[in-house]
């Protein structure tokens, strides 16, 4: 399942030279499974032509307001959009839309999608002094205060340039998708979800606080020292359960060589006497048995971690987009068979449900 699948979309372009990333972002969203809509100011149609948005998105571009009221049709009850994404948003537009000032077909979809609740989505892009103009940083924070969303400008060489495609699409994920666990404050040792501090050996990503580790223990110690200000830790990173310890001296090549491995710290363990009352989510993968014997080997670890529940699936499971999974728990064991995406919002339910939030 795409992140953006079946969502509708409005892209609002005002006048940023920015505006030139906009065909790319169209086909990026789309790609992402979204189905977009272009709306667009006299200005940003001096920088890029209607009919490249026409191109990149394939439907009419709105470039006016006329008798078929489109701000309406896109916000009104009932309105197609899921959600109003501004990029580029110029200082213009934003002191426009804070002061309820809809002038131009962005502006006037913004005032009616923040009247019907829409979620928006803002980029902006400016020249670093007009972004710090109290003014502007007002506008901001009234936008801010009534719901709408932000994407932080990348601020470069003067300007708070436009920031990047995938944090603008992940940001209008986040404004479409579910969110049960928002506000909270998630360790994860693998993925993403709500406030997320990510303990991983890959690269940064745009939807978490990444902290960069490259071993067993240093993922231990990273999770110990972030759980006093979690809310949840979900231990997703398949850690090996034995490691080599460290040669005083070097190793010297050729004959014959015995390695002695050690036991790895259990992860959650180590959680669980930094946290005794924080829920804790385990995953267990096995590459045999059928689900009773799986359902068995989780609860085992269920218990010894005093775990809030368990994510267990065989390795056969793991490869495409599709997967099955059970959710096991003391007393109760689910089954979950679906999209990888999916499998995280029901993760995220559980542990939502967990907290007392549902």
């Amino acid at each position: 399942m795409s992140l953006l699948a079946d969502a509708n979309v409005v892209l609002g372009v005002s006048g940023s030279i920015a505006a030139v990333k906009t065909v790319e972002l169209a086909h990026e969203l789309r790609r992402r499974g979204a189905t977009v809509r272009a709306v667009m100011t006299d200005s940003a149609q001096g920088i890029i032509h209607p009919w490249a948005l026409e191109f990149a998105t394939e439907t009419d571009v709105v470039t006016e307001i006329t008798g078929s009221v489109e701000h309406v049709e896109l916000f009104g009850d009932d309105g197609w959009a899921d959600v109003l994404l501004l990029a580029p948003a110029t200082a213009n537009t934003v002191g426009k839309i804070a002061a309820a000032v809809d002038d131009t077909p962005v502006t006037t979809c913004a005032t009616v999608a923040l009247g019907q609740g829409v979620p928006v989505v803002v980029a902006p892009a400016m020249h670093e002094p007009m972004y710090d103009h109290p003014g502007v940083l007002g506008a901001l924070d009234t936008l801010e205060s009534w719901g709408v969303a932000f994407v932080d400008p990348r601020v470069e060489e003067g300007k708070a340039k436009i920031a990047t495609e995938e944090a603008i699409v992940t940001e209008t994920v986040r404004a479409v998708s579910p969110s049960p666990l928002a506000d909270e404050h998630v360790v994860v040792t693998s993925g993403a979800t709500a406030e997320v501090t990510l303990l991983h050996d890959g690269p940064d990503v745009p939807y978490a606080a990444v902290e960069h580790v490259e071993s067993a223990a240093e993922m231990t110690e990273a999770a110990v020292a972030a759980a006093p200000d979690a809310d949840a830790l979900v231990s997703a990173a398949a850690i090996g359960d034995y490691t080599l310890p460290e040669a005083d001296e070097k190793i010297r090549s050729g004959g014959e060589l015995t390695l002695e491995l050690e036991p790895t710290p259990k992860l959650l363990d180590s959680v669980r006497e930094t946290a005794p009352n924080m829920p804790l989510v385990g995953f267990k993968l096995e590459t045999e048995g059928d689900d009773e014997t799986l359902a068995a080997k989780a609860r085992e670890r269920l218990s010894s971690a005093d775990l809030a529940f368990v994510v267990a699936n065989r390795a056969d499971a793991l490869a495409g987009t599709e997967t099955r999974a059970l959710v096991v728990r003391e007393e109760t064991t689910d089954d979950y068979a679906g999209s990888k995406a999916g499998l995280g919002l029901r993760i995220a339910d559980e542990l939502a449900a967990e907290s007392g939030r549902k």
